[in-house]
């Protein structure tokens, strides 16, 4: 089964990540991986849950949570979305050889979308 185009991650982005890990760990039981500097790497208990990240925002960006959608072309789904009367937020950034960008709806909903590392 493809994951491109369904929901295939979340992100957390808090000037607060401290905060923001007791949070959600008290509260859900979410577990943290601070592997990559900047980042954690959320766990949830849910067997087959979605997992998610933790982005320290530095207080460089807005925080958010959102949802993320997998993509074949992260470029080409921010021209589609532009064109379907969506906003494109930030556009493509590359982490880890991950392509993203952050993009609103219509309605000023921000979400994700990423294209992994070829391979």
């Amino acid at each position: 089964m493809s994951a491109v185009n369904g929901i295939a991650w979340f992100q957390i982005g808090t000037d607060q990540p401290e905060e923001a890990e007791r949070f959600y760990g008290g509260l859900f039981g979410w577990t943290f991986d601070a592997t990559v500097p900047g980042y954690r790497i959320i766990s949830t208990p849910a067997e087959g849950g979605i997992q998610g990240g933790l982005a320290d925002t530095g207080g460089q960006g807005p925080n958010h949570a959102v949802f993320s959608v997998q993509v074949d072309d992260t470029d080409a789904v921010c021209r589609a979305a532009e064109a379907a009367g969506g906003k494109v937020l930030l556009r493509r950034t590359s982490a880890a050889g991950i392509e993203i960008a952050h993009l609103l709806d219509p309605s000023g909903n921000q979400f994700q979308v990423f294209t992994p590392p070829a391979g």
